[in-house]
């Protein structure tokens, strides 16, 4: 079939490329000059998918408010925005909230377990070396956050995948480079996730998409998507003047997908989270992080990629027009400063902020839509980089009329129908 997938980040090429390998002639249309140039550029490298909870809670609105009130914190609201989220949040309401988390944990692990599979697959199919670290680390700064973190500790232990819970002592073995003044109660070890270059990754996987026969359409804006009237299959793409006619598009397009898929007739609640990120060289490699760490009071990964340091995360839900807030800038060198002060050049940091459009429940949305020959592949927010593999592969055997490898339960449009 012609397939046109929508999107040039991680998600966009990674799909792009299993429709190729499945024979399909496929185009991938980025507004971009090159591939992962939106939200997979600030991506913080870290490959784990434990953190995906649903923002629709009590206690995350209550989290959110009283952001409001501090210097430093993980999440970032305004009162402008007030009403708009809780709309949002009104979409992922759940009668049960401990019940919803739970199920996001048990979807969260599913995609990305299948996401890690594949990718281990994938990098021993091609010769692609994209920084990859192993072990990752959750740092708790006090008995509460500690306390907090049980009932995924109890989740980690009935699914069997492989944890530990460190003292502090036992954390700093992991990670010698960890501040010995810094405030740790103790920390959660993943050995099996860790982080990588998504970016570079992202690259490397173009070329092996083009080397498919996949071709590439930079600096293309989508103006819309047609159905074709009197034909019950196929798709009319516009750009500009002109129009196009695919078989099927996987629309993989982040921030851009609400406002194509809204004359459609689809309105999924994607809320535009902006989030940050700041990459330091490395000045002292003994002072630097082995692997991948994150901060959940502060909701800040931590990655040692080559030769430099990605500081990424902020949930920022003010949606105000400037680029950077300085305030969440100010964060992640914070928090990089408590853990590892000597570790990078963090005065000629780069920072990058952008958008991850989000829904309520933190996970995507993947699979087919009421459209025939129109199918999504977006909302991996967060953990997109976990999961980007995965759901790409899953699209593209929906696309090849296959079945996935994996139950779609919990990613498909139905649960905002």
């Amino acid at each position: 079939m012609q397939v046109a997938v929508v999107g040039g980040g991680i998600v966009g090429v990674a799909t792009a490329y299993f429709l190729g390998q499945a024979g399909h002639e496929v185009v991938v249309i980025e507004r971009h000059t090159n591939v992962a140039e939106s939200a997979s550029f600030g991506s913080s490298g870290v490959l784990s998918a434990v953190d995906a909870l649903p923002w629709a809670t009590s206690g995350m609105s209550r989290r959110l408010l009283a952001s409001l009130l501090q210097e430093h914190a993980g999440v970032r609201f305004d009162i402008r925005a007030t009403w708009q989220f809780l709309r949002w949040t009104r979409r992922g309401r759940h009668h049960d909230e401990a019940l919803r988390i739970m199920q996001n944990r048990s979807h969260s692990l599913r995609l990305g377990n299948y996401g890690q599979e594949v990718l281990q697959a994938l990098a021993q199919e091609l010769p692609i070396d994209f920084e990859r670290s192993r072990g990752y680390l959750q740092l708790f700064r006090t008995e509460r956050e500690q306390t907090r973190n049980l009932a995924l500790q109890q989740f980690l232990t009935e699914s069997e995948l492989p944890h530990e819970v460190l003292t502090a002592p036992q954390a700093r073995l992991v990670e010698p480079a960890l501040n010995p003044a810094a405030a740790l109660t103790g920390a959660l070890h993943l050995p099996q996730d860790g982080a990588g270059n998504c970016p570079l990754f992202c690259k490397h996987l173009r070329n092996a998409a083009q080397a498919l026969g996949v071709t590439f359409h930079f600096g293309s804006v989508l103006d819309g998507i047609e159905t074709l009237p009197g034909r019950a299959a196929g798709l009319m793409l516009r750009i500009g003047a002109n129009r196009f006619p695919v078989d099927a598009v996987v629309l993989a397009a982040g921030a851009g997908s609400a406002a194509l898929l809204r004359p459609l007739g689809i309105d999924l609640p994607l809320y535009p989270v902006r989030t940050y990120a700041a990459t330091a060289a490395i000045r002292n490699f003994d002072d630097a992080p082995l692997g991948a760490l994150a901060d959940p009071l502060y909701q800040v990964a931590i990655a040692r990629l080559g030769l430099r340091m990605r500081v990424a995360g902020i949930a920022d839900f003010s949606q105000r027009p400037e680029r950077m807030r300085n305030a969440a800038i100010g964060t992640l060198i914070k928090v990089a400063s408590d853990w590892f002060p000597n570790a990078a050049h963090y005065n000629t940091a780069t920072f990058w902020s952008g958008i991850r459009p989000t829904l309520p429940d933190a996970l995507p949305v993947i699979g087919p839509t009421p459209i025939p020959g129109l199918f999504l592949n977006l909302g991996q927010a967060g953990t997109g980089w976990a999961m980007a593999l995965g759901s790409a592969r899953v699209v593209a055997d929906q696309v090849s009329g296959r079945s996935a490898d994996i139950d779609t339960e919990g990613f498909t449009m139905a649960r905002y129908a």
